[in-house]
């Protein structure tokens, strides 16, 4: 099986170590972005939901306009949409892209990011509102028929939507390492999202969120993000990682970044935290020196080395069953021109060796 490169795409130019400039809403550089990440080879990039900055939707319909064949994945919370009107503005948005959209559903981590738009339920309540929602979503994605449905957080009756996705089925993915989380994909994903762990507890990770999508009689495929920093020699690429690390401890601290007060709510974050606490670095390249600044509080652990070095990482993760790999930088746009360059025909080689490699062997 090939390997699948996710990339992720802002709205104006902005980082960890690299201060926000130019318009909020900056359309040309949305479509240089997205450009860079199809010439680049990259399969798809993620187009992410925050509750103070602008709509995924439109900036997902703007980048699709500057590109071919790029794919998106577009997150979306559910509770602030309903279903059944979600549901028509993915099909709408699928055809526009000419059937590029995925959707990667977030039930929400942090209680008090949900509240600024509204949302004062609690965490285990929004996975339980995410099941549902999912339900109905596909329902209406789905359905020839109008359809009812009666549950706790949604009520409707003869819905239906005249427009379907382009594609066959409007791909799904779904992240989060509580157990609702791991109880909703294996009933609703095709893709489970995991942040940037150790091979140990990746490992378990896909172990157990196969073993709950079996149950439900399901098979479920896995993506998992870095922030791969690459250097022509070992030792530039951890001179520039402690580099990123010092620039953005000072930009951070300038802007009163907030992560470090409190525990975080997420159990990824808890357990990119807990690796953290570990060491800087883990097993061969992996580290945790900006994951453990913002409290593991998204995926923030890189891996650090030369492309050779990184691909071979990536690699291990394969062999675990994670065939999709997200990946972005600390200098994003530059970043994404060097991953295309260096890191990700390198990594399909030894993908494409490995399989012919296993093929050999299942024939023998």
């Amino acid at each position: 099986m090939s390997i699948q490169f996710l990339g992720m795409i802002g709205h104006r130019l902005a980082s960890e170590i690299i201060p926000a400039s130019g318009p909020l809403f900056d359309k040309e550089y949305i479509a240089r972005f997205a450009r860079a990440h199809e010439d680049a080879g990259f399969d798809r990039i993620l187009v992410g939901y925050w509750s103070d900055q602008p709509d995924g939707f439109l900036v997902t319909a703007h980048a699709a306009a500057h590109t071919s064949t790029l794919k998106f994945l577009l997150a979306h919370r559910p509770g602030f949409v309903s279903p059944t009107l979600a549901a028509r503005k993915l099909a709408s948005l699928d055809h526009l892209t000419d059937g590029r959209l995925a959707v990667h559903i977030i039930s929400g981590g942090s209680d008090a990011e949900q509240r600024r738009d509204g949302d004062f339920l609690n965490k285990a309540e929004r996975y339980a509102r995410s099941n549902e929602f999912l339900t109905v979503l596909k329902q209406s994605l789905e359905s020839a028929q109008p359809y009812d449905h009666q549950g706790p957080f949604y009520q409707v009756e003869q819905a239906f939507s005249a427009i379907k996705p382009l594609q066959k089925k409007l791909p799904i993915y779904f992240g989060g390492s509580s157990q609702e989380a791991i109880d909703v994909a294996a009933r609703h994903a095709d893709v489970f999202a995991l942040w940037g762990e150790p091979l140990k507890g990746a490992e378990e990770t896909v172990r157990n969120v196969r073993a709950a999508a079996a149950r439900q009689g399901r098979e479920i495929n896995f993506n998992i993000s870095f922030r791969p920093i690459l250097g022509k020699t070992e030792k530039e690429a951890w001179e520039r990682a402690e580099h990123i690390r010092a620039t953005a401890e000072k930009q951070l601290n300038e802007t009163g970044f907030a992560f470090g007060k409190a525990k975080p709510q997420s159990v990824g974050a808890q357990r990119l935290l807990a690796a953290a606490n570990e060491g800087d670095r883990l097993d061969k390249v992996l580290w945790t020196g900006v994951a453990k600044l913002v409290q593991g509080g998204y995926n923030s652990t890189a891996l650090v080395g030369t492309p050779e070095q990184v691909s071979d990482a990536l690699l291990e993760y394969y062999r675990l069953g994670i065939h999709s790999v997200l990946i972005r930088g600390f200098d994003p746009l530059n970043d994404a021109v060097e991953y295309g360059r260096e890191l990700i025909p390198l990594t399909r080689e030894k993908v494409h060796a490995l399989s012919a490699a296993d093929k050999r062997s299942a024939s023998v």
